[in-house]
């Protein structure tokens, strides 16, 4: 079988509930991007499924990878991953859309992490103390802090069992010896629930648009030991360097440039030893908790090793 024809088939099979499609013709489509506009096999793939979203009326959480696997939260470090999770539900909030009808948090043994169940799923209520099998949920992200997202595809169980939550917050102490592409302002897809990051102009998922400004810092914090990444956040990235996000955008506005943003950030910061505390989500610690120490570093000889790392 061609790699082709195996996407087909599993494009094939996520729609196969709810239209009425031959594989013939989503193997058109495929081969037609792949090898007629020369479109990598990624973007085929989610170009071809986005058409068959909107062809069913449904959102992408609405279809399920067919492959989902047991995890930890620990093991969370992807969006878009489908995944099987047994956790105690901690903490439920009030939802802020009417589209959602539950968000919260979950937590296992090796850590916490929010979810949202969405109103039109039609799933059964999680109830604050209770511990679930959830089967077939898909993982997301934001500014580095992971999720999960429960939708029409998910299986609700509830068990009759304890279990134990574990503690996923990280202290280090260290020198911030780099800061990574993709810091300083940057801009988010402006559709409804969707908060990733443009890359020239154009969303993974909903293709082009106009986006809305966030100011974020990837950050490489050495604490002599080994080297962390960390994602401070609009709120975080403002209160460490004293920059707005509307100081940002006039910046980058009178300069007809955005890179002078993070350039400016990372005159200010890189070198500088911090004390930073926050969840850990996959490789990333976001930081909630940032105090500045003493001694600043020599940023060269810091800068050198970080790109030999």
């Amino acid at each position: 079988m061609s790699d082709v024809r195996q996407h087909a088939d599993d494009i094939h099979e996520q729609f196969s509930d709810h239209l009425d499609v031959d594989v013939e013709d989503v193997e058109e489509r495929l081969t037609t991007l792949v090898d007629e506009y020369k479109v990598p096999m990624d973007e085929a793939r989610r170009s071809v499924t986005n058409h068959y979203l909107e062809e069913a009326g449904l959102e992408r959480e609405d279809i399920s990878s067919g492959d989902s696997e047991a995890a930890t939260i620990e093991d969370v470090d992807e969006p878009e991953e489908w995944i099987d999770l047994t956790a105690k539900v901690i903490e439920l909030w009030d939802p802020r859309s009417d589209s959602v009808a539950q968000v919260g948090l979950l937590g296992d043994p090796t850590g916490t992490i929010k979810f949202t169940k969405w109103a039109k799923s039609d799933l059964p209520a999680l109830e604050e103390g209770g511990v679930y099998e959830l089967r077939n949920v898909v993982t997301d992200e934001y500014q580095g802090r992971y999720s999960v997202k429960l939708n029409s595809t998910t299986v609700i169980e509830e068990l009759d069992e304890e279990l134990e939550v574990g503690n996923d917050t990280s202290e280090i102490e260290g020198a911030l010896v780099d800061m990574q592409s993709g810091s300083g302002l940057i801009k988010r897809c402006p559709e409804e629930d969707c908060t990733r990051v443009l890359q020239n102009g154009r969303c993974n998922e909903h293709g082009e648009g106009e986006g809305e400004f966030d100011l974020r810092i990837k950050a490489v914090v050495d604490d002599g030991i080994d080297a962390h990444e960390v994602i401070f956040d609009k709120d975080a990235t403002e209160d460490l360097t004293g920059l707005s996000l509307e100081e940002a955008k006039d910046m980058a506005m009178d300069a007809l440039d955005t890179t002078v943003v993070a350039d400016e950030i990372r005159a200010d910061i890189v070198g500088t030893y911090y004390r930073i505390e926050g969840p850990t989500f996959g490789r990333y610690v976001l930081a909630d908790d940032v105090e500045e120490l003493d001694g600043p570093a020599d940023p060269e000889e810091l800068l050198i090793k970080a790109r030999s790392m």
